[in-house]
């Protein structure tokens, strides 16, 4: 006798794969995280820009220079490094960079910051960053800004904008070309 798998087993199948694939993608599950997941998705000059990333909060305390260190290497976020997905070719502050995701860390400084887009995406904050990975760094200029309880990345003309307590950090994002 053989074995015969119905249409309908097949349809239920295809229907359980349809609804796990996402979470593959995603940074999964927040329901027990203090740093709630956050996602930014845009076009830059028809470049389709994602940014995936967890939200922690200020609550009261001190974020840069104190919570986030000026100096050292930062995953820009909660938990998982933060990730951008970039649909085509681009220019970031100038320099060229592939399409592609790549993990974002920061070093912050008072009154500069070094934006690294890292080859290895799918990492668990900064505590296995690797420098030789680095596909590029650039040096932006933090401006004052609102105050914004929990971490966000925006997309705001040509520009991902992360913002958080009293800060906005823009790193200008152009297509190649």
């Amino acid at each position: 006798m053989r074995n015969r798998v119905s249409l309908g087993t097949i349809a239920f199948v295809l229907l359980l794969v349809v609804a796990v694939l996402p979470s593959f993608a995603q940074r999964g599950d927040d329901a027990e995280r203090a740093s709630k997941n956050g996602m930014a998705a845009g076009k830059i000059d028809g470049v389709e820009v994602t940014l995936e990333y967890g939200r922690p909060n200020v609550k009261g305390r001190e974020i840069f220079g104190r919570l986030v260190p000026y100096g050292k290497v930062w995953r820009t976020g909660a938990d998982e490094a933060t990730t951008i997905t970039l649909s085509g070719d681009v220019s970031v502050e100038g320099k060229a960079l592939p399409a592609g995701k790549y993990s974002v860390f920061t070093i912050p400084e008072k009154d500069k910051w070094t934006v690294i887009f890292n080859k290895t995406a799918k990492q668990w904050g900064a505590f296995k960053y690797d420098e030789g990975q680095d596909a590029l760094r650039v040096t932006v200029t933090p401006k004052k800004a609102d105050f914004v309880e929990s971490l966000d990345f925006e997309i705001d003309g040509p520009s991902v904008v992360l913002r958080w307590a009293e800060l906005a950090v823009p790193v200008t994002i152009k297509p190649a070309g």
